[in-house]
């Protein structure tokens, strides 16, 4: 069996984005590896709880590496660049514990596994002797600054500052090239990250999308006709286009009065208050629905009883909750974009190009409209869903991984 060393920051189970995505990796790599974890430990609890349970749990070794709480609320704050400081100390500290491991057992491989950005490729590619892999990486992407409409000026210029200086990180910044020069394998979050870093970094790479599902018989039959339900979800912030949703509902809601938006999620207060405000002055919140910040069996709820997911998101890896959204048999219209751009394809859903904001409430507007008109086309995507489950599943991806390692460990 082949033993693996991880080093995954978020590892949480029950959650989506970089903790589930942790979670999912290392649960699914234990059935058949020996797999070592190093994590920061927020969630040591539940996760002791539900290794408890697994029935490969002896294959399954964490070691914690814990932060204060105020490091830990810096990091919920997205944005809050004092994080990256302490997130730098803590890769220095897993540094030792890898050592400290590597000392009292036989490690085959060593893989960084998230965070998933391209600017965190932690410390343990500086071990020799040990093959180093990383990925998915994700996030070497700008952001399209064609939807920046009702923001600032200092937002605007934000954003513009940020694609210039991630630019140049994606092209120099040591930290990153030095991993990737030490990499024996890179695996790209998305097609667009893949071809970036063959291009400009002239490394082999892999593209492996970061998030998988479960393979699950839903019902896949709509409960009513008498409304039709589009479900959005996220952070109520710029990358996920909340207003754009907001936009894309006004401009049905007279042709379709049965349309009802439910947005779970939430924001600032300011965030919060300007969704509603929005709703209001384009005369449709009779037609939304905010649930605000709920649990994901929730959110995994309102999919079942939803027509379509709604995704506006310009700046993503690969969404994990795409990927629930599929693997509740609910069919997709998002941009061709990111991750959600290799996810969904023409027999699971609608993708629409990036343009800028007026362009894309018309695409989607239109999209949605055929969609409401063409029950049949909907109840054929909510089918094909469970042939895409099985492609995207976690037991696929990690059957590829494992002969990854193989491929790796055959060249010693």
């Amino acid at each position: 069996m082949i033993n693996v060393l991880i080093n995954a920051y978020a590892v949480a189970p029950n959650w989506g984005s970089e903790q589930g995505l942790g979670w999912n990796w290392v649960i699914n790599l234990a059935k058949y590896c020996n797999v070592h974890v190093i994590t920061e430990g927020e969630w040591r609890k539940e996760i002791e709880e539900a290794v408890d349970k697994l029935p490969h749990k002896a294959n399954l070794h964490f070691y914690y590496n814990p932060l204060p709480d105020k490091v830990r609320r810096m990091c919920w704050n997205q944005g809050d660049w004092r994080f990256y400081w302490h997130y730098r100390k803590w890769q220095e500290k897993t540094l030792e514990i890898a050592r400290e491991i590597i000392n009292h057992q036989k490690i085959d491989i060593i893989h960084q596994l998230n965070m998933i950005g391209f600017r965190e490729p932690g410390s343990l590619w500086k071990i020799d002797g040990i093959p180093f892999v990383w990925g998915p990486i994700g996030a070497m992407k700008e952001v399209s600054l064609g939807y920046t409409d009702g923001l600032d000026s200092k937002a605007k210029f934000k954003l513009w500052l940020k694609n210039h200086v991630s630019r140049w990180q994606m092209l120099h910044y040591p930290l990153s090239k030095n991993a990737m020069k030490r990499a024996v394998k890179v695996l790209a979050a998305t097609s667009e990250v893949g071809e970036f870093i063959r291009t400009h970094h002239r490394k082999d790479v892999i593209v492996m999308n970061e998030t998988g599902c479960y393979v699950k018989e839903t019902e896949s039959i709509k409960k009513s006709s008498d409304s039709f339900s589009i479900l959005w979800v996220g952070k109520f912030d710029y990358r996920k286009q909340l207003p754009l949703a907001i936009k894309t509902v006004a401009s049905l809601h007279a042709q379709h009065p049965e349309l009802q938006l439910h947005v779970a999620g939430s924001g600032t207060p300011e965030q919060i208050k300007e969704a509603n405000r929005l709703a209001e002055q384009l005369n449709c919140a009779n037609a939304i629905t905010f649930h605000g910040k709920i649990p994901n069996t929730e959110v995994h709820q309102l999919m079942k009883d939803s027509d379509l997911f709604l995704f506006t998101s310009i700046d993503e890896g690969t969404p994990h909750v795409v990927l629930e959204a599929i693997q509740n048999n609910l069919p997709v219209v998002c941009f061709d974009t990111c991750g959600q751009g290799d996810v969904v394809n023409d027999k699971i859903g609608v993708k629409i190009p990036v343009t800028n904001t007026r362009q894309s409430v018309h695409d989607f507007s239109t999209a949605i409209s055929k969609l409401i008109a063409s029950p049949e086309t909907l109840q054929r995507f909510r089918e094909n869903c469970h042939q895409r489950q099985q492609e995207l599943s976690w037991d696929n991806k990690i059957r590829q991984m494992v002969n990854i390692y193989k491929d790796v460990l055959s060249w010693k």
